[in-house]
């Protein structure tokens, strides 16, 4: 009986994924999967890959579910009852994100408020 023999690689093995991202992250996106690839099994932290998002993760985060939710600002103000403006002002870190604010936020996007803090 012949022993155990390894697989040859075939394409069957691939998978293709499509992401949407913002313009001018896609080179850094390439990048980081032709990395991913070459080296196998290693992980990257969300910091190793965006290091410009360190200390912003409340304003990623509201953006990131907001597009998950399939929402504009506008509509999340009227969801909220909070003004665009400031949904545009906590996105770009110029608006402190407080515990209530979190908490009404966070029932529109449906997720833990404790994300937003």
């Amino acid at each position: 009986m012949p022993g155990a023999m390894k697989r040859r690689h075939t394409d069957e093995e691939m998978v293709t994924i499509s992401l949407r991202v913002h313009r001018r992250n896609a080179p850094r996106i390439k990048k980081y999967a032709k990395v991913v690839e070459a080296e196998g099994e290693r992980t990257y932290t969300v910091a190793e890959v965006f290091p410009e998002y360190i200390g912003k993760e409340q304003q990623v985060a509201i953006r990131g579910l907001r597009y998950r939710e399939n929402l504009t600002q506008r509509q999340l103000a009227e969801l909220t009852g909070i003004p665009q403006r400031h949904i545009s002002e906590m996105e770009n870190g110029k608006r402190v994100i407080g515990k209530e604010l979190a908490k009404v936020l966070a029932k529109a996007l449906r997720t833990d408020y404790r994300m937003l803090l």
